[in-house]
């Protein structure tokens, strides 16, 4: 889609009112926009990390780190004896992210694990306070299965990208969790699917955050 269907005006809110940011993050962010690189941005980042400390995080988990972003913003909310696990198939960006959490004095709470997310996770306890799920779009709600039993009550999963990235049609992904029949593209039947599959879960309640490129929120209440 060429144009995102949130306003512009509630990110830039979001953003005034999100933590401060520092050189790292500052660096960050002009590496993304020079590579073209997605990141959840400042105004989520912000978000997660208030997410963090709002559920008390111990443990955090994450499915597709890239080069850290979105793990920077939340180390701090991550006692140091607590953990952040990040997961990324792509060994140079994993790499770039002990760096950048290296300096911004967090990687001491900080797992790098290099290979598939969902692979992963399957070798880690639980519980974990708060899931961030970015990996494969069409893996969202098989994320979901493999980490949902690791979630505590009062834990949240966030998912991004619920509204837009790359080729994710919005308007499929409408008609698709209102029963319609069509033709939509990988990208846009697996966001549907994450959305009808924590939506129906009885044990989470879910709603939407009309951020960055939008995020679900699923909190365990049972």
């Amino acid at each position: 889609m060429d144009e995102t269907p949130l306003p512009e005006v509630t990110e830039q809110f979001a953003q005034t009112l999100a933590p401060a940011s520092d050189a790292v993050i500052e660096e960050m962010d002009a590496k993304a926009d020079r590579e073209g690189f997605p990141t959840v941005g400042p105004a989520v980042g912000g978000w997660l990390r208030l997410v963090a400390r709002m559920v008390d995080a111990d443990r955090v988990f994450e499915f597709g780190s890239g080069f850290g972003y979105s793990a920077y913003w939340m180390a701090p909310a991550v006692p140091e004896d607590g953990q952040i696990v990040l997961t990324e198939i792509d060994a140079d960006e994993l790499a770039e992210a002990r760096e950048f959490l290296e300096r911004g004095g967090f990687a001491d709470r900080a797992a790098f694990e290099h290979g598939d997310a969902i692979e992963t996770v399957g070798g880690y306890d639980g519980p974990f306070d708060v899931v961030l799920i970015d990996n494969e779009k069409h893996r969202y709600a098989e994320a979901f299965e493999a980490v949902r039993a690791k979630v505590p009550v009062g834990g949240a999963v966030v998912a991004d990208n619920m509204i837009e990235a790359g080729p994710l049609e919005f308007e499929e992904v409408r008609a698709l969790l209102h029963g319609e029949d069509i033709d939509a593209n990988e990208a846009s039947r697996g966001i549907a699917a994450y959305l009808e599959r924590v939506s129906e879960d009885p044990a989470f309640e879910t709603g939407l955050l009309p951020l960055g490129e939008g995020v679900a929120v699923s909190v365990r209440v049972e």
